[in-house]
């Protein structure tokens, strides 16, 4: 974007710099992130426009997008010159990203990597602010049968009933499982609990003919695999 004179709403840009302008001639690929958002928005506030205001938000996110995607309603009101109807059209645009995001993935998913695992899992735990346990249930061709969130925790911890990740697993005729938790700190070592529940749903599922395949620690660009470190 050229340098522009402060103060100026974008009727008064040159037309190259107006987001709704410069997406209908060069494409939305074209666009900032703080450029879209301002289509969304619609306006600024007063003595700044939307782009402005957008680029204001998003600097004041440590990690840009992730945390945009966390931020609750409230407190994008806040900012001002953001009203309520601004902040949900916000939100609604996150959480159509996302759900578009979850449509690519296909439900019978066949799970045969650590890597294809975390490509499944990013969508639904790699920006979460706070720890969540999931399993996912697997035929005799590692295809998923069913995926399940056991557990929301905190910003640390979360707790886990083994009872509760075995009950779908019979009802699915299951034969293997992957159990997945997510580390909002970024940190990928594995704690003393997450090597502690992993042996003890390996033991609980063995009871079953159950095998428990890998265990993923992920965090918003990285995983641990158990089975990768040989921890499985």
């Amino acid at each position: 974007m050229s340098d522009l004179p402060p103060n100026l709403t974008i009727k008064q840009w040159d037309p190259d710099d107006r987001p709704r302008e410069k997406l209908k001639e060069k494409g939305a690929q074209a666009l900032s992130v703080s450029e879209l958002f301002a289509i969304v928005i619609g306006s600024g506030r007063r003595g700044e426009s939307a782009v402005e205001l957008m680029k204001c938000i998003l600097h004041q996110q440590k990690n840009g997008l992730t945390d945009l995607q966390n931020i609750s309603l409230r407190n994008l009101t806040k900012f001002k010159g953001v009203g309520m109807v601004k902040a949900i059209k916000i939100k609604a645009t996150l959480e159509i990203a996302k759900r578009l995001q979850l449509l690519r993935l296909p439900n019978k998913k066949q799970l045969t990597s650590s890597r294809l695992v975390f490509e499944f899992l990013s969508p639904f735990l790699s920006l979460l602010d706070h720890e969540e346990f999931w399993v996912l249930y697997l035929n005799q061709s590692n295809r998923l049968l069913d995926k399940k969130r056991l557990s929301k925790g905190g910003i640390n911890q979360t707790v886990v009933d083994i009872r509760l990740a075995l009950k779908p697993a019979i009802e699915l005729g299951t034969t293997s499982m992957i159990l997945a938790h997510n580390h909002p700190s970024g940190n990928l070592i594995p704690s003393p609990q997450d090597k502690e529940i992993t042996q003890k749903l390996i033991k609980a599922a063995s009871t079953f003919d159950i095998l428990i395949l890998d265990h993923l620690i992920v965090s918003e660009k990285r995983y641990f695999s158990f089975k990768d470190e040989n921890l499985i």
